[in-house]
């Protein structure tokens, strides 16, 4: 029974990792032309209502208030909802503007920072094997700095970080993923529905009644952010950290491959030793997951 509910979590976790590397990645490609701001607007909108619609469902409205009446938690959350802002902003940029290779540099390095950071800030315990992961990151970054600093894959890095400190951030605030996102989500929304106006007023909207199938494709911003959240939750919670953290590299991998292979990415010789060492430091990160749950 252990062992199938172990491996109901790595297939659902695979499906979400599958998810955030492959059908999020070409369906953000797809609606690109819209704009990056337009893109990030409809993300947070329809997001929004997705998990409105979801907490309705499994009847949770009781947890949302009662973590909002928390004030901590509810000013953690603000800036948490800024972190996820910024995160989502800089990956659609990202794809907006063929740098998708570059994203996937911030997700390869983004579980070896969270390492860092849970050190840092909460004292966590690391072993020899994570120091060496870390180092790897650290100078595959100092590499591309010392080439070139333009040769820095910043967005990648943006993403890295921001998705690291909103997992801190996270940590202190103990809530159901889906309540703490939908309360980060109507953070934003006021500010999404007023970029909105803004581009409504000035004509510069592609969201409109005279390309409905083009308002539909929009609308499906929401769920193809959600569904892949609930897929990787609920597999962490079948199968735990540690297995479901090597299945993430699924995402960055498939991220890489597509925007080296598919969208015909530059890809220079300098940034292909960065990413060596950043592969090897992964491999390290994963062997000692292994060996350790």
């Amino acid at each position: 029974m252990e062992n199938q509910k172990f491996n109901k979590g790595i297939i659902l976790t695979a499906l979400g990792s599958f998810w955030w590397g492959v059908i999020g990645l070409i369906y953000f490609k797809y609606i690109s032309y819209t704009g990056s701001i337009e893109v990030v607007i409809h993300r947070c909108v329809w997001t929004s209502v997705v998990l409105i619609i979801t907490t309705f469902y499994f009847s949770k409205w009781n947890i949302f208030f009662e973590i909002l009446s928390d004030f901590k938690k509810a000013i953690l959350l603000f800036f948490s909802s800024l972190l996820i802002f910024i995160n989502w902003a800089t990956w659609i940029y990202a794809v907006s503007t063929e740098r998708i290779i570059d994203a996937s540099f911030g997700y390869f390095i983004m579980p070896i920072l969270s390492v860092f950071f849970g050190y840092i800030f909460y004292g966590e315990k690391i072993n020899r094997r994570r120091y060496l992961s870390i180092i790897l990151v650290l100078i595959s970054i100092l590499f591309l700095l010392f080439k070139s600093f333009n040769s820095i894959p910043w967005v990648g890095i943006v993403v890295a970080l921001s998705w690291s400190f909103y997992n801190l951030l996270r940590k202190k605030v103990n809530v159901d993923t889906d309540i703490g996102l939908l309360i980060e989500s109507l953070f934003i929304l006021p500010f999404a529905l007023f970029g909105f106006f803004l581009l409504y007023k000035n004509g510069l909207n592609y969201f409109n009644f005279n390309n409905v199938s083009l308002m539909f494709l929009l609308m499906l911003a929401g769920p193809i952010t959600v569904i892949p959240l609930f897929l990787y939750v609920k597999g962490v919670e079948l199968s735990g950290l540690g297995a479901t953290g090597m299945i993430f590299y699924i995402t960055p991998s498939f991220q890489f491959l597509l925007g080296f292979f598919y969208y015909n990415e530059a890809f220079s010789f300098d940034k292909s030793l960065s990413f060596i060492l950043i592969w090897i430091a992964v491999i390290i990160y994963l062997k000692d997951l292994y060996e350790n749950n």
